[in-house]
């Protein structure tokens, strides 16, 4: 087990030869996202025994701020694995999207995030620490770091169930954040959806959608093999029936695919009646995808006829592009650049 894995018991256990203070002193500093070498207050005996020992950790490899509101990094785990995180910066608040796993094994056509797998999943300590340090990166200096987080980065998170839920609590515990300020993203993995839901854990949970009929969602999504929009949808309202927290639909806009008026009404007509906010995701170009972002024509007549249904609506800003930030395009371009690394 990592050390960021751990609970304030099980690091007492660890250090049962040393006074209980010190493993509080531990899980204190990791907690507030610092590594063993930085834990100042230690004596160097039990830095000692704690170096040689898995951290489950983060090192930042690469951090670049091309717009005052986008942060964006890769961060290297301890095995080597690199993963990515985007921090967006708005009045309300910084929202931090991060990964769930190394890789993504879902498949989704349009998604750089799925060309070369899954790798593994990341453990809850790995997803809590990525928080921590960049919620204390980031807050250096200003009044607030990381005030929402989007678990939407490579991978899915519900085929890595328990160690979402352990960081959704490991988030609430360690860093007082709501769960209400958590949005989780699936490509809809149903049994998955209506446990999370008994769990009444209190965040959010938004579906990638993509299509409004199965005919199109499994020409754009394998998931859609194995679970009809009828089942999927019926599982988000479920969940909102259990846990009161509105239903979000995350739709990827595609030139040519699923951006026409006639998709619209489909859409529009499907999601009429529920409680659901959609956003809008103008697609980013990917090099290994033939895909193209639709015009700027398409979008808004795309959201004029949902709002004619009744149906709440936001477009995603369009960043994307400019900053490699749409999910596996800055963790695939590392890979591709350090083949030979």
């Amino acid at each position: 087990m990592n050390l960021t894995d751990m609970n304030l018991e099980d690091l007492e256990k660890l250090l049962f030869a040393y006074p209980k203070f010190r493993a509080k002193q531990v899980f204190e500093w990791i907690n507030k996202g610092v590594y063993i070498k930085d834990m100042s207050n230690l004596p160097k005996e039990i830095k000692e025994i704690l170096l040689g020992l898995p951290f489950g950790g983060l090192e930042i490899i690469n951090i670049d701020q091309p717009f005052k509101s986008v942060v964006k990094h890769l961060g290297k785990l301890e095995d080597g694995n690199i993963v990515e995180s985007v921090l967006m910066k708005y009045k309300h608040g910084n929202s931090l999207c991060i990964s769930s796993q190394v890789g993504c094994g879902m498949g989704c056509k349009f998604c750089a995030s799925t060309i070369d797998g899954v790798v593994r999943n990341m453990t809850a300590g790995e997803m809590f620490f990525t928080v921590a340090l960049l919620n204390r990166v980031f807050a250096e200096g200003t009044k607030r770091g990381v005030t929402n987080i989007v678990v939407m980065g490579s991978g899915e998170p519900l085929v890595n169930f328990d160690n979402l839920v352990k960081f959704i609590e490991f988030t609430r515990d360690r860093l007082n954040m709501s769960p209400r300020n958590i949005t989780i993203s699936t490509c809809g993995i149903v049994e998955k959806i209506t446990e999370l839901a008994d769990l009444k854990l209190g965040c959010n949970l938004a579906l990638s959608l993509h299509a409004p009929s199965d005919e199109l969602r499994k020409h754009l999504m394998p998931v859609a093999d194995s679970y009809s929009i009828k089942e999927t949808l019926n599982a988000m309202q479920y969940y909102f029936n259990k846990t009161g927290r509105r239903i979000l639909i995350e739709y990827m806009l595609i030139k040519d695919i699923n951006d026409s008026t006639k998709t619209a009404r489909e859409l529009g007509a499907l999601l009429k009646g529920m409680n659901c906010h959609v956003n809008i995701i103008p697609y980013n170009s990917v090099e290994e995808r033939e895909f193209l972002p639709p015009s700027l024509k398409m979008v808004k007549a795309f959201v004029k006829l949902l709002e004619e249904n009744g149906i709440s609506v936001t477009v995603r800003r369009e960043l994307g592009d400019n900053i490699d930030a749409a999910c596996g395009q800055l963790r695939r371009k590392h890979i591709s650049n350090n083949r030979n690394y």
